[in-house]
């Protein structure tokens, strides 16, 4: 559990970095913060699919894409939420975004151990 969980950080730190770059690109360039969250999303999907299953979890089952798109769905809504919440108390979209990485990580990594790639190591 400690080495899954220490590989997935590690991994999560390359693919957040991607991700919040993506972000703050769509929001520089003028997108609603929905429209940037869901951009950025997509285009990492299929690289941390790639990287959170062959590096973390061990497992190369591309049929499983489904199950992680879902996790990613459930964690764009949380995203969006957290976001529209800063948003009403004022707090910079920027900032909002970094601080929403931290429950989105929690949270997607227990879906992703608990629901993608139940049962492998």
């Amino acid at each position: 559990m400690k080495r899954i969980l220490a590989t997935y950080l590690l991994v999560g730190v390359l693919n957040t970095v991607v991700g919040y770059l993506l972000f703050v690109f769509f929001i520089f360039i003028g997108a609603h913060y929905t429209i940037a969250v869901l951009l950025a999303t997509v285009l990492g999907v299929l690289f941390n699919f790639k990287t959170i299953g062959a590096l973390v979890f061990k497992n190369h089952d591309n049929t499983l894409i489904f199950r992680f798109i879902a996790v990613y769905v459930v964690v764009y809504f949380l995203n969006i939420l957290g976001l529209r919440i800063f948003k009403g108390y004022g707090v910079d979209m920027y900032l909002a975004g970094f601080v929403m990485i931290f429950p989105a990580a929690a949270i997607s990594f227990l879906l992703h151990r608990n629901f993608v790639f139940r049962g492998t190591t």
